[in-house]
């Protein structure tokens, strides 16, 4: 079962940001290569960004989410616990 790219991922941390991009990158068929490919970048850079490294430059997160065409976007904080949205990167 493929995930639905209608629903909105919330992503909290660089390492549910990562979490998010590596599912769109499967969900495509695409490597790590690939995607790297497809935004100038080393596959290395790609698997930082997939673990969560904290020293992505936000212009590199951006090219990255370009490229599996997916946006960032910035809304009020929900409510719910952290117990609770953890689930939802499972």
């Amino acid at each position: 079962m493929t995930h639905n790219m209608e629903m909105y991922d919330l992503a909290r941390d660089p390492r549910q940001i990562g979490n998010v991009i590596r599912r769109a990158r499967k969900e495509r068929g695409w490597s790590q290569s690939v995607l790297a490919q497809k935004v100038a970048l080393r596959q290395e850079t790609i698997s930082l960004i997939e673990t969560g490294s904290p020293s992505t430059r936000i212009d590199t997160l951006l090219k990255v989410l370009a490229a599996l065409d997916l946006e960032f976007q910035i809304a009020p904080r929900s409510k719910g616990s952290g117990e609770n949205m953890e689930r939802l990167f499972i």
